[in-house]
């Protein structure tokens, strides 16, 4: 497993469980590992403080998975983060009320980069770092199997992802894009997105943006 190590007394966040670790606070890297890719954090002594996904172009050198040493970052992992996301939101009994809401916030939930928001049927994913893109194809595929729906847009194109090195991503990730308007609840107030058939590269983006604004 690639890692990194910390300069002396630079680990003191990691042990409170804060979830970044910026590059000044790194002294080496052992190993190549990709962008995105998991490595170990280890403090100058050697002990294990977090695993991790490594970003090389950004600041924030890496965000934590897990503070677990015996926890492995790989599907199952994912499964389970995912899974506990889901049980969360279902606890606030939300049927009846809404049919949109943020299923998954990024660190919140223990996935950093990752948010993911449900629009009646239709999921619409962002995948703004280095870690949840190097593993977005097995998010989906997760997503699709935990919660049933078939559809997820991609809506990747904030400007943090510069900073991560990655461009935009924007379009149909699984499934296929709504060509009529779909119903939206929201505090039992009824809208309908404005999802039209595309006659432009553009008018899906558009419209899916018009819909999740509408449900906010």
């Amino acid at each position: 497993m690639p890692s990194l190590t910390l300069r002396p007394n630079r680990e003191k966040s990691l042990l409170r469980h804060h979830p970044w670790i910026f590059s000044g606070a790194v002294d080496r890297l052992d190993g190549d590992p990709a962008s995105g890719a998991t490595v170990d954090l280890l403090s100058a002594s050697g002990q294990f403080l977090a695993r991790a996904a490594f970003s090389p172009s950004s600041q924030i050198r890496a965000r934590i998975w897990t503070f677990d040493p015996d926890e492995q970052v790989d599907m199952d992992f994912f499964r389970r983060r995912i899974h506990s996301s889901l049980v969360a939101r279902q606890s606030l009994h939300l049927d009846g009320q809404t049919n949109a809401f943020r299923l998954i916030n990024a660190e919140s939930d223990g996935l950093p980069g990752l948010i993911v928001d449900r629009y009646a049927e239709m999921l619409v994913l962002q995948s703004l770092t280095a870690g949840s893109e190097y593993w977005k194809d097995t998010l989906a595929d997760l997503l699709i199997e935990i919660t049933g729906l078939k559809d997820i847009y991609e809506r990747s194109d904030a400007d943090v992802r510069e900073l991560e090195g990655l461009p935009p991503k924007v379009g149909c990730l699984r499934g296929a894009i709504p060509l009529s308007p779909f119903p939206i609840l929201e505090n039992n107030l009824k809208f309908t997105s404005t999802s039209q058939p595309a006659t432009r590269p553009d008018s899906i983006s558009i419209s899916v943006r018009t819909a999740c604004a509408c449900a906010c």
